[in-house]
């Protein structure tokens, strides 16, 4: 039974009560430093840099080993072999990729803060320093204002705003996990496919090992004169052929190399040595309940919950477009002082401003009706993503058993194909077979090398893309690949 094990994302909270309440205690604590600091003259007194703590929405950087950031995200030494452990970490927190989507997620942090600065007065403050003349007299004025600006009531305008970039920000950590799983899946790909490519080489050496064993026996056979020439060219060419199909298949290896690098964010010219594959081969039993399978994907997807973020987020942009229309209660105040040169005067005022839009030509109205179409957009997306996750799940099911069922036939494959050739290459040494039976057995455990080595692949990479299909790919799955112990555990990808 393939275990698949849910992920260890760390996913800020982001339900709309708690941050609100949240955001509620957090302005109070702004707004009442910001007045004691205003009265004992001592603005710097809190934290400027994020006095709404948005830094905690932002997850931590990708990275396998999350924040105990072990082993350190740089690359081994040259002599050092990479595990799929160590693939799969750097690829989190070194490939463009999910550094580009996790920046994204700090400047969506960034705009609830501009949210959450909506709901704060301003305070302002304006100096005026001037020379009139007025025929042979001159004179100097001066003046100073400190006004305090305070929106009192709009209509939820605000905090439909406030919204729309809390759900925002849920849509793009959301994202970023799903970017993440992307990238993992990719690693995890190209590492399969770099140990696929070097089996495929050794394989390429074993049968020009043993095309070049047949040329020498017929060229024996040839000599004593029991061999025909025809037998001799025969092995020649297949021998031949042999060199061609391992020299392209280092070829392969290399650019199969070059992807790794690439996915792992190195140059693709970057020397990368691999472990080996464990020697036993994987339990491939499979067993499950693909409906079952279908509804979990459908509750961890992080692409899906995106989706349903942003749907909330055009919800609350509805809002925000009714109340944009809507009129405003504002408050001012502030002390004055002004040197007239021969006379001075300080003063205070304080206000209340209410903001009548009377007419906007059908502004407002079109707004809510692009806000309303907006919604419809995001539902629409979010069925298509609920439907797509289904087809997701089903073809990486069927993937996952036809793997399964191939690996079991390859071994019959592999192991009757070897027992052929041996059998062959025995009778043509003895003298009672013939090159053609040797040179078809030999080509037979080629192409059985290959799919056993295929089918491998296919197993491994089947197993990731269900686990990614139904949102729980994380580092535990790694561990059942895994050759060699590890100090420190994965925890999933972060």
């Amino acid at each position: 039974m393939v275990q698949i094990t849910p992920p260890a994302l760390a996913k800020p909270a982001l339900a709309p009560t708690s941050d609100r309440q949240q955001g509620g205690n957090a302005r109070n604590v702004v707004i009442t430093t910001l007045l004691l600091g205003t009265l004992a003259g001592d603005l710097p007194a809190f934290e400027l840099r994020d006095p709404f703590a948005t830094r905690s929405l932002v997850p931590p950087r990708p990275s396998l080993y999350g924040e105990r950031a072990a082993p350190p995200c740089q690359p081994l030494p040259a002599d050092a072999p990479y595990g799929l452990l160590e693939v799969v970490n750097l690829a989190l927190c070194r490939n463009p990729t999910t550094r580009e989507v996790w920046s994204a997620t700090r400047v969506q942090a960034a705009q609830v803060g501009l949210a959450e600065s909506d709901l704060l007065p301003t305070l302002n403050g304006q100096a005026n320093a001037s020379r009139v003349r007025i025929d042979s007299q001159s004179a100097q004025q001066r003046s100073a204002s400190l006004t305090l600006s305070w929106l009192l009531f709009d209509f939820g305008a605000r905090s439909a705003n406030l919204e729309v970039a809390r759900q925002l920000m849920s849509a793009a950590v959301s994202t970023l996990d799903s970017t993440v799983q992307s990238v993992f899946l990719n690693a995890l790909q190209a590492y399969y496919n770099a140990q696929a490519a070097r089996a495929a080489v050794a394989a390429a050496l074993e049968t020009e090992r043993a095309s070049r064993e047949s040329l020498t026996a017929a060229e024996v056979r040839y000599r004593v004169g029991t061999g025909t020439p025809a037998d001799r060219l025969q092995a020649q060419t297949a021998w031949s052929q042999a060199t061609l199909s391992r020299i392209r298949a280092e070829g392969l290896l290399r650019s199969s190399f070059g992807r790794l690098a690439n996915v792992m964010g190195l140059d693709a010219n970057q020397p990368l040595r691999l472990d080996d594959l464990a020697a036993t081969p994987p339990d491939a039993s499979f067993e499950g309940d693909v409906a079952a399978l279908i509804a979990e994907a459908r509750e961890q997807r992080p692409d899906l919950k995106a989706a349903e973020a942003e749907l909330r987020a055009a919800e609350a942009g509805v809002d925000y477009a009714r109340a944009a229309g809507m009129p405003t209660l504002s408050l001012s105040a502030g002390p004055q002082w002004a040197d007239l040169g021969s006379a001075t005067a300080n003063g205070s005022s304080i206000g209340l401003t209410v903001n009548l839009p009377i007419f906007s030509g059908f502004n407002t109205t079109y707004n809510v009706r692009a806000a309303e179409a907006r919604t419809e957009v995001q539902t629409a997306r979010r069925d298509n993503v609920r439907q797509q996750i289904a087809l997701d799940v089903w073809e990486a099911y069927q993937s996952l058993a036809t793997a399964t069922q191939t690996v079991r036939s390859s071994v019959d494959l592999l192991a009757s194909a070897e027992q052929s050739e041996r059998v062959a290459l025995g009778r043509y040494k003895a003298g009672v077979g013939n090159i053609l039976d040797v040179l078809n057995a030999q080509s037979a455990l080629a192409n059985a090398r290959l799919q056993r080595i295929q089918a491998m692949l296919d197993w491994y990479v089947s197993r990731a893309t269900l686990a990614k299909a139904v949102g729980t790919l994380d580092g535990q799955l790694l561990l059942m690949g895994s050759n060699r112990p590890h100090a420190t555990q994965p925890s999933g990808p972060r």
